[in-house]
């Protein structure tokens, strides 16, 4: 039986491969929604984020991604700063929200366009980004477990049926999981069947800069938000996507500039329209493809039904999102991690499997200070001053 990566990889190479839109891809395209729907709702209910741009900048996000890129290439909220913002309650504003992604978007742009990315690529080597796909693979696990012990018999009946349907071509897993979701919600708290009958349409459009955003807003939102999450985003978002990307999808190859500078531009559009800071991610990536995906037709999939979310229910998202529990949220990220954390298996010399194991070990802790600490002993070992025996 082909694990994921080898099913994406044979169907990579077939001649002319275009976006699909059947069965798999539909449920590969939930499959990044463990740090979608969590990171969403906080900016929602906490940052007082207005639904509406939230969710069309990101449905238009990924369905520009999935035309262009046409393999499972994800659009996630960047974490670091969705993280800040969320527990910083008393000191972060929408503003501060939008001036984020305006300094980010700029950020990558200009390292994408003078060429500094090239140069910070090219010292980079394969442990060291094995390492951080395993790192963040390790912390999808450890996040998906936490998540799923807010429901333990829920979770491990999913995890069983996920397990047993991971392959099957003729019952996806996320299926499954989507319907026994569904059914704990409902079971759990019978008053959501009444709930749910007050969703209601309520078309809306965008606005072009529904956020007002000051020139401090600007500045304590680049200093607080954006900086720190520059080399989580280096590391995960542009450096490990990029190897995924490639390793998974030969025929569709991207490079860390082209990663970089549509991460710059979805990030300078995204504020615009009073959405949030966005990235690429690899462990996204990773949980489109284990659950179905392998085109871009999936982030296309996922991209219309944010954006007809946003546009028609914007007032009912928080409602319609409870009929996901963190329990099911958390199997899917526990198989996005198991995903993510398999790609290590090819890492055979010694050397290279100490530098894996040490930017791993960072990594889990935090992605920044893991990219640096395989870099060090990345260099410790090429300058031969650390040897092993």
């Amino acid at each position: 039986m082909m694990t994921a990566a080898e099913t994406a990889a044979s169907l990579a190479n077939e001649p002319n491969p275009k976006n699909r839109f059947d069965k798999r891809e539909l449920a590969g395209a939930f499959g990044d929604l463990g740090t979608l729907i969590p990171f969403v709702i906080g900016y929602i209910t906490v940052v007082k984020m207005d639904p509406l741009g939230v969710l069309f900048s990101f449905g238009m996000m990924l369905i520009i991604g999935g035309l262009y890129y046409k393999t499972p290439m994800p659009i996630q909220p960047m974490k670091a700063i969705g993280s800040a913002a969320i527990t910083q309650t008393a000191v972060i504003t929408p503003g501060m929200v939008m001036g984020s992604g305006l300094f980010t978007g700029l950020l990558w742009l200009t390292l994408s366009l003078t060429g500094a990315l090239d140069f910070i690529a090219k010292i980079i080597s394969k442990p060291v980004v094995r390492g951080i796909t395993l790192g963040l693979g390790l912390s999808f696990i450890l996040q998906g477990i936490k998540m799923m012990r807010s429901d333990f018999l829920v979770a491990i009946i999913s995890l069983v049926f996920t397990f047993l349907l991971l392959n099957n071509k003729r019952i996806p897993a996320m299926f499954v999981l989507i319907i026994l979701g569904i059914a704990a919600a409902l079971i759990k708290d019978p008053g959501l069947f009444a709930e749910l009958s007050g969703i209601h349409l309520d078309l809306r459009l965008p606005q072009l800069l529904p956020i007002h955003m000051t020139w401090s807003d600007f500045l304590m939102g680049t200093l607080i938000l954006a900086i720190p999450q520059a080399p989580l985003t280096l590391g995960n978002a542009v450096v490990a996507v990029t190897a995924e990307n490639n390793r998974l999808f030969p025929n569709h190859p991207v490079t860390e500039k082209k990663v970089a500078l549509s991460q710059g531009l979805m990030n300078i559009v995204s504020p615009l329209l009073g959405g949030i800071p966005m990235c690429h991610g690899a462990g996204g990536m990773a949980g489109h493809v284990r659950f179905g995906a392998r085109t871009g037709g999936s982030t296309i999939i996922l991209g219309v039904i944010l954006l007809a979310t946003g546009l028609c229910f914007s007032n009912s998202v928080i409602l319609i999102f409870k009929l996901f529990p963190l329990s099911i949220l958390g199997v899917i990220l526990f198989f996005a991690g198991l995903e993510m954390a398999i790609t290590a298996r090819d890492i055979n010399e010694k050397n290279d499997f100490y530098i894996l194991l040490v930017t791993a070990g960072f990594a889990v802790w935090n992605m920044g200070a893991g990219f640096l600490a395989g870099l060090i002993m990345q260099e410790l070992f090429k300058r031969r001053i650390f040897k092993l025996h």
